[in-house]
């Protein structure tokens, strides 16, 4: 892609703060169409796909984060001078036409467009059917912007496709498709992962799991697991899973603590066999696939472990990848457990809902990836490049 001087892509992100603050009635009008037409049963995805004024406050903020940061093109990674001669400089490049695919919620519309705008990428945002009235409305509001800074419109596309067309376009796209990024459930990675040509880079799936040691403080415990779970439960951070050390003191009414906590909150409980003798009346896990589940609901496994290396093999399982926390007040345990669990984020006495880019300092986020390549956990502005090196000679040849 041809490259934009940081401050043409910051004076058309100061248009687009003031071009949303405007149009947020319109944006707003919008929204209540889709949600007017939406199943409501899906609870998760409702909530998701709302848009009022404290969204379209967090979309200008969301801009607002990623105009202050660094522009993250044309940074030396690495330099150095050879004895041949040869000066070699490793910097970071825009990777170029990057992807989206997501469901439900419009402010992936601002979040992914701003961030790779401003790594100098091209995007294509492909939103869910159930969102079209308010995506149309921001990607309007994204050219907008552009045309105001003399710049095309085609850096930011919001495509309007089928499932069908979907498919053919991921298979045979218009021009390379350098990153894409399915952001949802597991019948949409799926899907892309099939019919894709490019590199994906998988996000959002969560089924993460929260560990209480015997070493735990108890209302530490259930002041973390009660926010993870309900907090948000459409977040992708949310908390599913809850496994309690057997060997914890007085574990029987430990158990019995939590299920009251629950029950008040509203969350359905599922139990292993263990948690069963002691909550005979609640339903048990209907069978093993419910622990590689991600429910999006409220709704919550609770399950008896022994001890912390048990719970890190179960965890690395059956887990999403994206996030787990153990309570502990014994540092080292918690060190052990951080250092082996394979999860994105690692978290002690912490709720997962912190896996976020502005949750974790890094602003705007494209998605949290659980992949290893080319990262994982929050893509802010600094993921959405790659590296390009340049090589200074005078005539060199290679003998």
């Amino acid at each position: 892609m041809k490259l934009i001087k940081s401050e043409t892509k910051n004076n058309v992100l100061k248009s687009m703060m003031k071009i949303l603050d405007r149009r947020r009635k319109e944006i707003i009008e919008a929204n209540k169409k889709d949600l007017e037409a939406f199943n409501k049963e899906d609870q998760a995805m409702y909530d998701r796909l709302i848009v009022n004024d404290k969204k379209v406050d967090g979309m200008i903020q969301s801009v607002q984060e990623v105009m202050d940061q660094d522009d993250p093109v044309g940074k030396t990674i690495e330099h150095k001078k050879l004895d041949t001669g040869l000066d070699i400089t490793n910097k970071t490049a825009p990777f170029g036409n990057i992807m989206i695919i997501y469901e439900s919620r419009p402010d992936v519309t601002i979040e992914a467009a701003v961030l790779a705008f401003k790594a100098n990428n091209k995007i294509y945002l492909k939103g869910g059917k159930e969102a079209i009235n308010s995506n149309k409305i921001l990607e309007e509001c994204w050219h907008e912007a552009l045309k105001e800074n003399d710049l095309d419109t085609n850096w930011i596309e919001l495509l309007h496709m089928d499932r069908t067309k979907t498919q053919e376009f991921l298979k045979n796209p218009p021009e390379q498709l350098d990153l894409i990024v399915p952001r949802g459930g597991e019948r949409l990675i799926a899907f892309v992962k099939e019919h894709s040509t490019g590199a994906v880079l998988v996000s959002g799936r969560g089924n993460n799991f929260l560990y209480v040691s015997k070493n735990a403080d108890f209302d530490v415990a259930k002041k973390v697991m009660l926010n993870a779970k309900i907090d948000k439960i459409s977040g992708c951070n949310a908390l599913d899973k809850v496994l309690v050390d057997k060997n914890i003191p007085d574990f029987d009414n430990k158990v019995k603590e939590l299920y009251k906590m629950f029950n008040e909150n509203e969350v359905n409980i599922l139990v292993d066999d263990d948690v069963a003798k002691v909550l005979p009346e609640e339903e048990k896990i209907p069978s093993e696939d419910t622990w590689y589940e991600e429910f999006l609901a409220m709704r919550i496994v609770l399950g008896a472990i022994d001890g912390t290396d048990a719970a890190i093999e179960k965890i690395n399982k059956y887990s999403g990848g994206h996030s787990s926390a153990i309570i502990t007040k014994d540092k080292e345990e918690a060190a052990n457990f951080m250092e082996q669990v394979d999860s994105a984020a690692v978290y002690h006495n912490a709720s997962t809902r912190f896996t976020d880019g502005g949750q974790m300092g890094a602003g705007a986020e494209l998605a949290i990836s659980t992949d290893k390549l080319h990262h994982r956990g929050p893509l802010g502005l600094k993921q959405l490049v790659t590296n390009k090196y340049y090589v200074l000679g005078e005539g060199h040849i290679r003998e």
